[in-house]
């Protein structure tokens, strides 16, 4: 990324500035503005976000937000209520309360003299979502977003229930959170009051999965704030971006279709990261593209209305491997979406074998009970590519799965959007799931996954009202595949592999599933794009990477980071170990040192479906001087085939004396899981 050290506008910082909040709540906020806004007004951005503007952000807010602040806005870092410096607590995601606090924000800036009545949002992740929900509500302010790395479907598309089948993020996020919820605020900005507003957040802490767990089903409490649910709410204009390695590659594609607003899409080959710092690259000027978008619909700039409503990275071919610094490719863009360069063609799935398109194949059965080992080289639903967490050669997996390959190709095929699988199955329990891969298979036989899709059997039709399976009874069923842009050269083969467990990126069902897959009603779809696109040759090239120089930081103890696979051939339990320990980090600009140690466990005993167990560990870690405090979380996750059991803790430390201690215990029902 190169450093920009001379911007058209001079800025200033306020490093807090208190919002207030119609109930009284005081939000804390980091704004950079120019130097002449007070005489000369200029729209507003907002990022709301819960992951502390002074220390865990305050580097990657420190590239972004000057950077924005010196072409003309007032950019502003806001702390959600219960987080950071804000007062409150947090005891979960995009609740009500937390879209009010965001329109009282908006209204604050729109009424601020240095504000010209006009605002905007962005974020990435939770401050996508943020944006994208705030949208719908329709503040009167609010004229243009963009978002990165999010979803419009809070329970089929998010880290919860990937269309019914319960994820290991659901457990890891609720780690995240439940230790990020009770973080101390920071005494140089909250003064003598820090040590009442930590004690509330610590007497208010539970472990969010209990919530998630509560709601197994797509119900009320997952409609809100999901925005599929009436596209036609969101009027303002909308800049969205994700990469092909993210959890969140599939929402993008959605809107871009979906909504009636003027809108652009962008996929390039990232994990969880703005584009700008994206890894995998090829990173981009993502920071010119947001400047430019707001610029046209907050300042009525240069329209760009002649560029394609969407661009992404059509990725080549790569050996398998669970990081990579680059993704070779190119950049294509689409007219509109769906596309008309896009053909559906459909492929007859013989025994073993992904048939020609007209091809004619026989009347059988193949079945599949795959062991608990299948998935522990999927790597992580969301890549964050830290520890290296994409999935492995594909080889080990396909040993417990049911393979189709098709012949060599003999000319090259790219693929855009979402494959499908359609299949005409039965199974031999009530309760089942299937995990569908899509792997390039290379001439030497190494296979990369290029995508994959689940999906809980017992969803087939309703993720409102699922029903149990009727043991041996066909049933019509579709898997859609994660959105993907890739491209498979001449001489490789294109590989489809199921499987009936996929842990541990997914929950497994109650007990082993036997699956029968009657090939002459089963089928591959695929979203064929031809290699030369007639528009491609019109696309604008992407800047280079650019911002502002990030705050400066020291290592004083080093970090570790690990993704352990184990098994013991005495014991049979097997383990995926993640360990992500930043070490100890000093944040110059404040003397603040912290360490942020996070452990993961996911083990299994053979095929024992009731040994499944899910582990997380956090310690947090926040000194300076002589303040000094630390949180320890923990959650394990186990199993029966009737209920899940849930056991929490939470120790908070002041120096060397505990001030908390609290543990839970709760038991949930599965519910068609």
């Amino acid at each position: 990324m190169r450093v920009v050290t001379s911007l058209p506008y001079e800025i200033k910082e306020d490093e807090h500035v208190v919002v207030p909040t119609t109930d009284g709540t005081r939000l804390a906020a980091r704004i950079w503005r120019p130097l002449d806004s007070d005489e000369h007004p200029v729209p507003a951005i907002l990022e709301y976000i819960p992951y502390r503007k002074r220390d865990l952000t305050s580097v990657r807010d420190s590239i972004a937000h000057p950077y924005l602040a010196g072409h003309g806005f007032a950019c502003v870092r806001v702390d959600i209520r219960g987080s950071g410096d804000s007062d409150g607590v947090l005891v979960d995601e995009y609740l009500e309360q937390e879209q009010r606090d965001a329109e009282d924000v908006l209204a604050w800036l729109a009424a601020q003299p240095w504000c010209d009545g006009t605002t905007g949002m962005m974020g990435i992740s939770w401050g996508g979502f943020s944006a994208l929900q705030v949208a719908a509500r329709q503040p009167p302010s609010l004229g243009a977003i963009c978002i990165a790395s999010f979803t419009d479907d809070r329970f089929a598309d998010d880290m919860h229930y990937m269309r019914g089948c319960m994820l290991s993020d659901n457990l890891a996020e609720s780690g995240t959170m439940f230790a990020y919820s009770v973080c101390p605020p920071d005494p140089a900005l909250a003064g003598a009051d820090w040590r009442r507003m930590w004690t509330e957040r610590l007497d208010a802490a539970r472990p969010w999965v209990a919530e998630w767990l509560r709601h197994q089903r797509r119900d009320d409490y997952w409609r809100h704030a999901s925005v599929c649910e009436d596209f036609s709410a969101i009027r303002v204009p909308v800049f969205a971006s994700c990469g092909w390695a993210d959890g969140y590659s599939n929402a993008v594609l959605r809107l871009v279709e979906g909504l009636d607003v003027p809108r652009k899409g962008l996929i390039g080959p990232w994990s969880h990261k703005y584009p700008h710092l994206g890894v995998p690259g090829p990173a981009i000027g993502y920071l010119q593209e947001v400047v430019r978008w707001f610029d046209r619909w907050l300042r009525n700039g240069e329209s760009d209305v002649d560029e394609p409503v969407l661009r992404t990275w059509m990725q080549d071919s790569v050996p398998p491997s669970t990081s990579y610094e680059q993704r070779p490719g190119r950049w294509v863009g689409e007219p509109s979406w769906p596309s008309p360069n896009i053909r559906r063609d459909l492929h007859p799935l013989a025994p073993h074998r992904i048939a020609h398109r007209d091809a004619k194949v026989p009347v059988d059965v193949v079945t599949i009970e795959s062991p608990l080992s299948v998935g522990q080289f999927a790597g992580k639903w969301s890549s964050y590519s830290a520890p290296p967490d994409l999935p492995y050669d594909q080889r080990e997996e396909d040993g417990g799965s049911l393979v189709f390959t098709s012949d060599v190709l003999t000319e090259q095929c790219e693929i855009l959007g979402s494959p499908v699988v359609r299949l005409d199955v039965s199974a031999d329990r009530p309760v089942a799931m299937v995990a569908a891969r899509l792997s390039d298979v290379a001439e030497d036989g190494r296979a990369t996954r290029v995508t994959y899709g689940l999906l809980n059997l017992c969803h087939r039709d309703s993720h409102d009202h699922p029903e149990p399976l009727v043991p041996g009874r066909r049933y019509q069923v579709e898997v859609p595949l994660n959105g993907v842009a890739q491209a498979f050269p001449a001489g490789h083969r294109i590989r489809l592999s199921l499987s009936t467990s996929y842990w541990p990126l997914a929950w497994p069902p109650p007990e082993p599933v036997r699956l029968s897959v009657h090939t002459a009603g089963s089928f591959l779809e695929l979203p064929i794009r031809p290699v030369a696109a007639p528009d491609e040759v019109s696309l604008r090239p992407f800047d280079e990477p650019e911002g502002t120089r990030p705050l400066a930081t020291t290592v004083l103890e080093q970090g570790d980071y690990r993704w352990d696979v184990g098994r013991s051939m005495i014991t049979y339990d097997s383990a995926l170990d993640v360990v992500k320990d930043t070490g100890v980090v000093r944040y110059e600009d404040t003397g603040t040192e912290i360490r942020k140690d996070v452990r993961e466990r996911y083990s299994w005993t053979a095929d024992d479906y009731s040994s499944v167990r899910g582990e997380t560990e956090w310690v947090m870690t926040f000194a300076r001087g002589d303040w000094a405090t630390r949180i320890e979380t923990r959650q394990v996750l186990t199993c029966t085939p009737t209920d899940f059991h849930l056991h929490a803790r939470l120790d908070a430390f002041e120096g060397q004396t505990r001030v908390r201690s609290r543990n839970w215990t709760m038991t949930f029902p599965r519910d068609h899981l």
